[in-house]
């Protein structure tokens, strides 16, 4: 069973390495259907494995000026907030409950459909923001705070959205900063939110230390590998299988 740990590890961060796509969509659906590890430890334990391994993230985006901090700042005015007061109506819930395991499996599979359309459209949307401003720039700073709250939320119960689904909506709120900007950002941001989230989770007892150490043995250089080979490989035909993948997992959770 610690080979398939190490396992996924290396698959979930070879994928994140290759696309860019969040661990969360990835790790979390792999423990809860594959090794039927509790929803809640899965949720907890995948929100600390993600605020270490995008910690790494912060050096890197950094050190090579691709960090806004302003969005950052906006967005966790909103989600810090939003993730304290998600982890406080858990901490009244019993978690291992049959209702609130069907809670955190369907908000899950609401994440996943959702990310896998962002994952789809990214491309696509792109294009269509450098036309045209879909948001009045007075309004931007306000509407980066809600996605913040919305992001916050969403990230504390399920561990998904503050990868593809967070990059997305800023690409539509900042269509004049560069992707790479846009992904250093949310990055930057999901760091302080996971481990918010990740600590919350510690408190509440949902977090397997042993579970977590053996998925990084296999995601750093699952990580390391994918980065490096994600200018090689037609990463768009990645995206388009991945994006099936998370819309058939998202349906299988809501309507189990």
């Amino acid at each position: 069973m610690e080979f398939g740990y190490i396992l996924a590890g290396f698959v979930v961060g070879f994928l994140v390495g290759l696309t860019g796509v969040g661990g969360g969509s990835l790790m979390t659906p792999i423990l809860l259907l594959v090794y039927n590890v509790k929803p809640a430890v899965a949720v907890g334990t995948d929100l600390l494995y993600a605020s270490i391994t995008k910690s790494v993230g912060i050096f890197a985006h950094g050190k090579l000026g691709n960090i806004d901090w302003r969005i950052v700042k906006r967005l966790a005015i909103g989600s810090i907030p939003a993730s304290m007061v998600t982890l406080w109506a858990l901490q009244s819930m019993d978690l291992q409950s049959s209702s609130a395991v069907s809670t955190i499996k369907f908000w899950l599979g609401i994440a996943l459909i959702i990310t896998s359309i962002a994952v789809l459209l990214r491309n696509k949307l792109i294009s269509l923001v450098a036309s045209e401003e879909w948001i009045t720039v007075r309004y931007v700073p306000a509407a980066t705070v809600i996605l913040g709250i919305i992001l916050g939320g969403l990230v504390t119960l399920t561990s998904v959205g503050a990868g593809a689904l967070g990059v997305t909506a800023l690409i539509m709120l900042y269509p004049k900063e560069k992707i790479t900007t846009i992904v250093g950002s949310d990055i930057a941001h999901a760091v302080p939110l996971t481990l918010v989230a990740g600590v919350g989770h510690a408190s509440l007892g949902t977090i397997d230390y042993t579970l977590l150490g053996t998925l990084l043995i296999g995601s750093i250089p699952g990580i390391y590998l994918g980065s490096h080979l994600s200018s090689r490989v037609a990463e768009h035909w990645v995206r388009i299988v991945l994006a099936m993948i998370l819309i058939y997992v998202g349906f299988k959770l809501v309507f189990h």
